[in-house]
């Protein structure tokens, strides 16, 4: 199969509250905005949607279980910003919480861990020795 991806989308709790964070961590222009559905374009033709719980379940069948304050999801959404320290500021200031200081992984990368207000996990990175 030759299938590439396209959408990613993440049910989130509360809406405003999710396209306020991706709005101000990245940039991103906003495609879609409906009630219960946010839609941004992410570079290279990529898109990241922001899925009302409950309209996401109506989707599928069966609704997602929300993630308690504090706890993770299963989900990882990982980077390669042009520009990696001002992308770590950024998520800071809005509002990431850090889940991992930047430092050299095992795999080749040097990478930050965050956790968007859902509990889904944001990693930072680059190639070492690239700067």
């Amino acid at each position: 199969m030759n299938a590439q991806p396209a959408l990613i989308i993440l049910a989130v709790s509360d809406l405003p509250r999710a396209v306020r964070f991706y709005r101000s961590a990245f940039g991103w222009p906003q495609e879609v905005d409906v009630p219960v559905y946010a839609e941004f374009a992410m570079p290279g033709d990529q898109r990241l949607g922001l899925y009302e719980r409950g309209a996401f379940g109506r989707n599928t069948g069966q609704t997602p279980d929300a993630t308690p304050d504090g706890a993770l999801t299963g989900t990882e959404l990982y980077f390669y910003p042009a520009d990696l320290p001002a992308a770590i500021v950024r998520l800071e200031a809005s509002g990431a919480r850090m889940l991992s200081k930047l430092a050299k992984r095992d795999w080749g990368d040097e990478a930050a861990y965050f956790a968007d207000p859902d509990g889904n996990v944001l990693v930072m990175a680059r190639p070492l020795g690239q700067r």
